[in-house]
């Protein structure tokens, strides 16, 4: 068996041994013997089987890579919700989404906005301290 230690990040198998392993496919061996011959999982040898019926060739899929937010398409949709109910919750925003037959998670929304710049952090100080009886107090020290 190839080594592949706990430490490492699980890498494709070389397309050499890939392809050695198609023409012994192609040879009419079972499985359980190309796995034993090549030292691999049967169940890796099965794989490669199906991916050389389907696509002709037992090379690897696209390896890692970046995924595109769920939510760029409704882009201009949830940025118009924000800018109109400042105090929007994400789970409100989720659920608004959710009308508009955009499934995503409340996760995904926090994402988003992150990547987009806004933020919903509490204010420093309370709203209540605007309010004319809570400074004349604030003033005279009672809080």
């Amino acid at each position: 068996m190839l080594e592949r230690g706990p430490a490492c990040m699980a890498k494709p198998y070389s397309n050499d041994l890939r392809k050695r392993v198609a023409k012994t496919i192609a040879a009419g061996e079972t499985c359980r013997v190309i796995a034993a011959q090549y030292e691999v999982a049967p169940s890796t040898v099965v794989k490669w089987s199906k991916r050389l019926k389907e696509t002709g060739s037992p090379a690897p899929a696209k390896f890692g890579g970046h995924k595109k937010c769920s939510l760029e398409p409704h882009r201009d949709f949830v940025l118009a919700q924000v800018e109109e109910v400042p105090h929007l919750t994400l789970h409100k925003l989720k659920d608004m989404l959710a009308d508009q037959g955009i499934a995503v998670s409340h996760d995904t929304v926090w994402r988003f906005l992150k990547r987009e710049g806004r933020s919903f952090k509490k204010t420093a100080y309370a709203s209540e301290q605007h309010r004319v009886d809570v400074a004349r107090k604030r003033q005279r020290g009672f809080f």
